[in-house]
This record gives C-alpha cells, sequence and structure tokens, in this order.
C-alpha cells in the first residue's frame, strides 16, 4: 500500500503562490506516476497535473500550464506543486493521487489512480 499526505495549502490573495506537498510513504516502489487533482464546491474533480515518479515526463491541463509546476525530491518521495498567479478560480481542495500501473504520464480521470491523499485546501481572495 501507498500513503499520501498532502501539506501548504492555505489562503493567499489573487497573484500569490503557494507550494503544495505530497508526502509519499509505504510501498513507493509501487508509484508510476503521481498526479494531482481538485475539488471545488458542487463541482467534479478535475485534473491539474501528473508526473512519472521514475522519470521527468509531466502533463499539464490547459487551465494551468505555464502557472503551475509540478516536480519531485524522489529521495524525500515527495512531489511538489507550485502554484503561481493564482485566481479566485483554483480555489478548492487539492488532491494528490498515485498510480501504480504503468502508463502514460497523461492521466487525467480519478479512476486511473489507485491510492488517494485526504486533500489540503487552497483558497484565493479576490
Amino acid at each position: 500500500q501507498v500513503q499520501l499526505v498532502e501539506s501548504g495549502g492555505g489562503l493567499v490573495q489573487a497573484g500569490g503562490s503557494l507550494r503544495l506537498s505530497c508526502a509519499a510513504s509505504g510501498r513507493t516502489f509501487m508509484i508510476d506516476t503521481v498526479g494531482w487533482f481538485r475539488q471545488a464546491p458542487g463541482k467534479e474533480r478535475e485534473f491539474v497535473a501528473s508526473i512519472r515518479w521514475h522519470t521527468d515526463s509531466t502533463y499539464y491541463a490547459d487551465s494551468v500550464k505555464a502557472r503551475f509546476t509540478i516536480s519531485k525530491d524522489n529521495a524525500a518521495n515527495t512531489v511538489y506543486l507550485q502554484t503561481n498567479s493564482l485566481k479566485p478560480e483554483d480555489t478548492a481542495v487539492y488532491y494528490c493521487a498515485a498510480a501504480n500501473r504503468f502508463g502514460p504520464v497523461a492521466r487525467v480521470t480519478t479512476t486511473n489512480y489507485n491510492y488517494w491523499g485526504q486533500g489540503a485546501q487552497v483558497t484565493v481572495s479576490s
């Protein structure tokens, strides 16, 4: 099993930045891809970005491309999501998820992922 814990959420003004962290533990050797998703009140959970655990391949949703950056530190078993130029519409609970099956980095649906963290609230004020 793999356990995921997000941190780094908070309240920020529009135009500001936050760095979210996703710390993995347990059988991390099983991880193939880590993704970030977000869910705003009353909306479905949507894909944000993903990264292959053993390579530098990344993939982004169009809505965050050029503003968000996903990265990882394998030695620390941690994946980061740097969020810049935040907008009020970025307000959501942000979740990290891990997939343990080999596949493309562009995995944008929740069913592609086997393990989920508890989420971190990001609130962007206007």
